[in-house]
């Protein structure tokens, strides 16, 4: 994303520029409100390093030394390869956001590097329960987690997308199956709780998983179950209503 789109100044060094901060942004426009309301998938790499920044300096928004610091170093990678102690001596970093950078980095190359037989991997429908059941078993509000999986029924990512009311997790059909257009993933599992604590679907909970496999049937990624949890009892929907 080209923040120069959303009124923020082409050079942060020219010290009679005027710097708009992320507090000055609409709240819908600032990193962490979009990553709250859309996951990280949505962000651009500039708002990713500005949450992991946190703060700017007096010469510019966080965003402005994130986009600085990518354009310097040419994008992550020449973050990667930095010198340490070159990092620190940036202006706006210093030692505690320098490490910040570098231990984000560090996390991500070394999930890059996992292996295939490392990631969880779903052979039944308990499988997809038991990943998420202690998180969700007790919740007070309705939750929904999309879980992609590769083509081995690997878990690539487990995301938690809806957080509604006791009466309400309806999504669209586009906002559930976009992580894995974007991931390129071939099938999901959906995943939500009912906070009474009875995972007896609900005509609505049927309605919509029909109207969801049919999605996804368009667009080729397959909805390999829908689990409803409960108060630790989960339903397995395609065993409820045993569609192909």
């Amino acid at each position: 994303m080209d923040y120069s789109e959303k009124g923020l100044p082409a050079s942060p060094d020219t010290k009679s520029a005027y710097h708009v901060t992320v507090r000055e942004l609409p709240s819908h426009e600032r990193p962490r409100e979009r990553l709250r309301r859309y996951g990280p998938q949505a962000l651009s790499t500039i708002e990713l390093l500005a949450i992991i920044l946190r703060t700017g300096s007096t010469k510019g928004s966080v965003l402005d030394l994130a986009n600085r610091l990518l354009a310097k170093y040419g994008g992550l990678s020449g973050l990667m390869r930095a010198d340490f102690s070159e990092l620190c001596h940036e202006y706006g970093l210093g030692e505690a956001k320098a490490s910040q950078v570098k231990a984000a980095l560090e996390i991500g190359r070394r999930l890059s590097m996992l292996q295939p037989d490392e990631r969880y991997r779903i052979r039944s429908s308990t499988d997809a329960a038991n990943l998420v059941m202690l998180e969700m078993a007790y919740l007070d509000y309705e939750q929904l987690r999309i879980l992609l999986l590769d083509t081995k029924n690997q878990v690539v990512e487990n995301i938690s997308r809806y957080h509604g009311t006791v009466n309400s997790s309806v999504m669209r059909a586009a906002e559930i199956f976009r992580p894995a257009v974007i991931r390129n993933c071939p099938g999901i599992i959906l995943c939500h709780n009912h906070p009474s604590g009875d995972p007896t679907p609900s005509p609505e909970d049927i309605e919509s998983t029909k109207q969801l496999v049919v999605a996804g049937r368009i667009l080729n990624i397959e909805l390999v179950d829908h689990i409803i949890i409960g108060n630790l009892r989960f339903v397995s929907l395609k065993e409820h209503l045993r569609w192909e």
